[in-house]
């Protein structure tokens, strides 16, 4: 496929997929679908599709991982936010790798965690069930819609 219409692919199912998750989030009482990293998880999901770092378990326990890394850090870690911050996200990356699904996108979420100051609750919306989502998503796009096989076999 062209470059162009590649990317131009790329962007419109990212406008799809987060309009869904923007639409859940702000018109339906069901909760909160957005992370801020999940816009970067539509460049690897629609951009570079065939990435191990797009593939499905990445995507879902890259962020699962660093969120209950970011969680703990935030409250049970006494320390001024400056340490807080760099010490969630390089434990967050270190337990990616370690469990071999990274993520980058995800990498930004202890950040987030910690900034928000939010509660356990999070785990399940946003990030269990706007991740679920954007996987389903992708596998439909990249699949029935694009024609590629995705997520890779092994």
């Amino acid at each position: 496929m062209g470059n162009s219409k590649q990317s131009i692919l790329a962007g419109v199912f990212s406008i799809i997929t987060i309009g869904i998750l923007t639409f859940l989030t702000y018109k339906t009482e069901l909760g909160i679908f957005l992370l801020a990293s999940f816009g970067s998880s539509m460049v690897l999901l629609y951009g570079y599709p065939e990435s191990p770092f797009a593939q499905p378990k990445n995507v879902f326990f890259g962020h699962l991982v660093t969120s209950i890394v970011g969680l703990i850090v935030l409250h049970f870690v006494a320390l001024p936010i400056f340490v807080t911050i760099p010490l969630a996200v390089g434990l967050g990356v270190s337990l990616m790798i370690i469990l071999n699904v990274t993520h980058p996108p995800a990498g930004g979420n202890p950040i987030i965690v910690i900034v928000g100051s939010v509660s356990y609750d999070y785990l399940f919306s946003p990030v269990i069930t706007g991740s679920i989502i954007i996987i389903i998503s992708a596998i439909f796009t990249n699949r029935f819609i694009l024609k590629k096989s995705y997520p890779n076999k092994k």
